[in-house]
């Protein structure tokens, strides 16, 4: 029997593609923007999205009229209802060419925060927590593991996204 997550993985190359089409007919360039929370002992809050597989930094695009900052206000609440209660430190942005050769993402550090409880599952965001950094689920992707070994790690940051 084929599972949810076997028709995403399946049809998800199609998806991005679609979607990318749209994005770059109606902006030209995407702008997005991801977070490394970290919990009093350095734990990493992850997402697992619906729609793709693996496990993200919470964060997302950047709308018409929205700033970076409010960007990641916005999406932090949504996938996390984590409200920032200090600014976040901006560690770097970077081409994200694994989705176009127009997508750029800005990283935030975020230290100083609220976080009521964590969200119910929901259509976008199916889970979400605070890992270890020794103990990341397996499939976390590349590109964030590459952000948490920069910030928690000392790795030198490199201007893609990987």
């Amino acid at each position: 029997m084929t599972t949810l997550q076997d028709l995403r993985k399946r049809f998800e190359p199609q998806l991005r593609r679609v979607l990318h089409l749209y994005w770059w007919l109606a902006r030209g360039m995407t702008l997005g923007v991801r977070a490394v929370v970290l919990d009093g002992d350095n734990r990493v809050f992850l997402v697992r999205h619906s729609y793709v597989s693996g496990w993200y930094l919470p964060g997302g695009g950047v709308e018409v009229g929205e700033t970076f900052l409010e960007s990641l206000r916005r999406e932090l609440m949504e996938e996390g209802r984590i409200e920032l209660t200090d600014e976040p430190v901006l560690h770097g942005v970077f081409l994200n060419s694994h989705v176009s050769h127009r997508d750029h993402v800005a990283v935030y550090v975020v230290r100083q925060f609220r976080q009521d409880r964590l969200p119910e599952p929901n259509r976008e965001i199916v889970e979400c927590g605070f890992f270890d950094l020794a103990a990341l689920p397996d499939d976390t992707t590349p590109g964030t593991r590459h952000r948490i070994a920069e910030v928690l790690g000392g790795k030198a940051p490199i201007a893609t996204w990987r």
